[in-house]
C-alpha cells in the first residue's frame, strides 16, 4: 500500500453509473477528505475554530455548486 492510498482512501461507488454521479461522488469524497484534514488541524491548534468553519463553509459551497452544475 502506498502512502497516498493510506492517507486518501477512496471508496467504491455503488450508485447510478452515470458520468455526472461518478464525478459528484469523487467531489464528495474530496470534500470529506479536506474536512477531515481541516478538523485535525483545528483539533491540534493549527487553525482557529473560526478559520476552520470558514474553510469548511467554502468547501461546502463548492460542493453545492458542483452538485448544481452536474445536475445530479
Amino acid at each position: 500500500m502506498n502512502t497516498s492510498n493510506f492517507l486518501f482512501p477512496r471508496s467504491r461507488y455503488h450508485g447510478d453509473l452515470r458520468p455526472q454521479t461518478l464525478l459528484f461522488n469523487a467531489n464528495l469524497q474530496e470534500f470529506s477528505q479536506r474536512v477531515s484534514v481541516i478538523s485535525g488541524l483545528q483539533t491540534n491548534g493549527k487553525l482557529s475554530a473560526a478559520e476552520s468553519f470558514e474553510r469548511i463553509q467554502t468547501l461546502w459551497q463548492q460542493l453545492e455548486q458542483s452538485h448544481d452544475d452536474l445536475a445530479v
